[in-house]
Formats: structure tokens, sequence, C-alpha cells
């Protein structure tokens, strides 16, 4: 699908498949509409054939669906605050997949500008971090496991320590008794 892009989104494009490389996460390029104009490997590798086929001129949100995307989109984030916004552990899945799981993001968007400081788009950056945030969710459980251990056996420790108290109490009372008992013998 050919897109009518702004010169300035153009040569922006154009400037920017310099350096583009460097950038190892999943990125895309959108225009004003939302439209994707540009995308790298990584990111047209996240969706399905069908979907990463016709992605130029999708609006990103019919491709990849954030829990951002209808109230707090980064894009328009970036363009209303004119600077580079960055938000983590947003959530969101791949759309078109049959089984579409959970992923979790990091988010980056810088606003493009023509000559005149007029945003005509943004550069959007995803750092998938599903498989850290699954570990750092496991990571507390594990902690969480081990502290309710932790209280139990403290809890255990003091009911033992009560007990051996108790009967270290009885038999100081037994050993008085005894040491009575002997002293009336012998008087």
């Amino acid at each position: 699908m050919a897109i009518d892009l702004h010169p300035a989104l153009q040569s922006f494009l154009e400037r920017f498949k310099a350096v583009a490389p460097a950038i190892v996460d999943s990125y895309f390029v959108v225009d004003r509409e939302r439209r994707i104009v540009d995308f790298n490997r990584a990111f047209y590798a996240m969706l399905p054939r069908q979907v990463a086929r016709g992605l130029k001129g999708k609006q990103c949100y019919e491709v990849i669906e954030l829990n951002i995307c209808q109230s707090d989109c980064i894009a328009e984030q970036c363009w209303q605050g004119r600077r580079h916004v960055r938000l983590d552990e947003i959530s969101g899945k791949i759309l078109g997949l049959t089984e579409p799981q959970e992923l979790r993001f990091i988010l980056s968007a810088v606003p493009i500008s023509d000559d005149e400081g007029n945003y005509i788009g943004a550069l959007e950056i995803q750092r998938n971090v599903t498989d850290e945030a699954v570990v750092q969710v496991k990571y507390q459980e594990m902690l969480d496991t081990e502290a309710q251990q932790r209280a139990r056996l403290a809890s255990q420790i003091r009911a033992r320590t009560r007990e051996l108290l108790e009967t270290n109490q009885r038999l100081l009372e037994t050993q008085r008794e005894l040491m009575a008992y002997k002293k009336g013998l012998l008087l």
C-alpha cells in the first residue's frame, strides 16, 4: 500500500535509515494519523504473517493492542508533551494471533517534526520484557513463599521456646520440691 507521506517525514525516514540498524528492539514509525509508515525486522518478526504482509498503512493499534492505546496513546503523549516519552511495564498483545498471549513492553516514543516545528509523526520503540516480567513475578512469588515459611518457622520456634520455658519452670519447681523434701528428711 502506497502512503502519501509528508515530505519532512520522508526526509526523516531517509536520514533515519542510516542509524536504524543500531536499534535492536522492535520499532515502527507512524504519521499523524498513527498509520505505520516504516518498521524494522524485529517488529515484523513479532507479527503473524497475514498481519505483517500488509503492515504499511495500518493504524498501529490495529496491529498491536496495548493497554494504553485507547486512553493514553504514547504517540499522542509525546506530541502533546513536545518531548520524548518512556513508559515501563505496559501490557499488550499482538493482534491476529489465534491465541494472543499477554506481553509486557517498555515503550519509548520520540516526536518527529517538520522545519516549522509541526509534529508529523513519531518513532515508537518497543522493548519486549515479557520474559523478565515473568521471572520477576516468579521471583516475587518465591520471596513471598519464603517469607511465609520464615513466619511459620518463627511461630514454631516461639511455641517450642514457650514449651521449653514451661518445662524448665516445672523442672525448677520439681527440684525445689525435691530439695524441700530432702531437707524435711534430714531434720
